[in-house]
């Protein structure tokens, strides 16, 4: 049995709140889950106690068993200084796009145009 430490949604809409539980991978994100070992209220302030609640104990219990974090789950963990922090590398996130590099590309040979035309006014003179 694949078995994840993930976050799942509780709250009204508009107004998340979620559960960080131990379940079984195949299960739905907010369905059936084994054990519950924290919450997680993203409306609080990021410098609030009461956003992000755990149960060490019982995540370091889960991981010594074998269950793995989500991406998000684990980004917590690591704050709170649970697991070690990870290299994370997303070299195409800084990439600009393919309309963005085709309007720096306009802009900068309007600057060259504009930075040509008074240097030719002065060699004509």
């Amino acid at each position: 049995m694949a078995m994840k430490i993930r976050l799942a949604r509780g709250g009204s809409k508009k107004r998340p709140f979620y559960r960080i539980v131990a379940a079984d991978s195949r299960m739905p994100r907010d369905g059936r889950f084994i054990e519950k070992l924290g919450t997680y209220n993203p409306l609080l302030p990021k410098d609030s106690e009461e956003r992000v609640k755990m149960d060490v104990e019982r995540i370091q219990h889960w991981l010594d068993q074998g269950a793995a974090p989500t991406d998000r789950v684990s980004r917590m963990l690591e704050a709170a200084g649970v697991i070690a922090k990870k290299e994370r590398n997303n070299p195409k996130k800084a990439v600009p796009g393919k309309k963005a590099t085709e309007r720096a590309e306009e802009k900068a040979a309007k600057a060259a145009a504009a930075a040509e035309a008074p240097a030719e006014e002065a060699a004509a003179e």
